[in-house]
């Protein structure tokens, strides 16, 4: 086999190895390669493994010796398998990988919010405490979680991983989803009574033509003033221009996103100058643990490959 892999850097930005792949022959790891050398630095392999770099159908077409396709990642949009399949070219992904992981996030940027550590920590680093008449004090509100509602739209791994903590928390728990299951501590509803009643509402769907621009306008003003916004699925699930204009006019109170319509956003998307959005760059994956589980599931998708036997097809 002759690999090369695309856009290793966000996978391992040098705390993990490669080196595994010499088991299996010559092997190329680029950081991140622009779309004008990617039909180069295919060329000559018979393995291709990308991340967010695309694959298209003439760009594959080019690749005379392709045997395989491998992602880094669960989504598979950025790779036209239905091409692959056509030529009987395996296309396999990273199923489950970061669950727990994104689960996390979703109350970090919750917690975030409603406790303001950071807003307190600076506060007292700039020496407001040590100056205050008062043994304790607030920079912004504090609110708990016990008794309030949480909203959460797609109900796969992810979203049951969500829902687990926030009963934990003593959080109510509505769910809306195309598959509802009798989970104790969960109840399954529509989607506009979920919108209307949740303190925080958290969107773990798939992006499809159906959920593409889903959190717009309309839906936002259903929403609860004081409610949050939570995005930790696809960016593009969400209107940002109909979200910025809710955060700005108080339609609701605040947002929490970790994934954005483009990676990396405009410098001039409204998002990232509102105090209420709190932004991370598409982390939640990218834990050090998370990122072990995921090469050792690559691992194992290139020995099952090897062996003539490929797992996690995406077709």
């Amino acid at each position: 086999m002759k690999t090369v892999i695309l856009d290793g850097y966000a996978e391992n930005p040098g705390d993990l190895s490669w080196d595994w792949l010499a088991e299996y022959g010559e092997y190329k790891v680029y950081d991140r390669t622009p779309a004008e050398l990617i039909d180069e630095r295919c060329a000559g392999f018979d393995t291709v493994i990308t991340n967010k770099t695309p694959l298209t159908k003439e760009t594959l077409s080019k690749i005379k010796n392709l045997r395989y396709v491998g992602l880094l990642s669960t989504g598979y949009n950025v790779v036209d398998w239905e091409y692959c399949r056509e030529r009987g070219i395996p296309v396999c992904n990273i199923p489950s990988y970061s669950t727990m992981a994104v689960a996390q996030n979703v109350f970090a940027h919750i917690i975030a919010y409603t406790n303001q550590v950071a807003a307190h920590s600076a506060s007292v680093h700039a020496g407001e405490w040590a100056s205050n008449p008062d043994f304790s004090y607030q920079v912004a509100p504090i609110y708990e979680l016990d008794g309030k509602t949480l909203g959460i739209i797609g109900f796969g791994k992810i979203g049951a991983a969500v829902a687990k903590i926030g009963i934990a928390f003593g959080m109510k728990i509505l769910a809306q989803t195309n598959h509802p299951k009798d989970i104790e501590g969960v109840e399954f509803t529509d989607r506009e009574t979920l919108i209307k009643n949740s303190d925080f509402i958290t969107i773990h769907t798939p992006l499809t033509p159906e959920t593409q621009d889903m959190v717009n306008s309309e839906f936002l003003s259903k929403m609860k003033p004081t409610a949050m916004l939570i995005n930790t699925s696809r960016g593009p699930v969400i209107d940002e221009k109909a979200l910025a204009e809710a955060l700005k006019n108080g339609v609701i109170a605040a947002a929490g996103l970790d994934v954005m319509r483009r990676e990396p956003p405009e410098k001039d998307n409204p998002l990232t100058r509102l105090p209420n959005c709190s932004i991370t760059p598409h982390i939640a994956w990218a834990g050090y643990e998370t990122r072990i589980r995921l090469m050792d599931i690559c691992k194992q998708n290139i020995r099952a490959y090897a062996d003539g036997k490929p797992i996690n097809l995406v077709y």
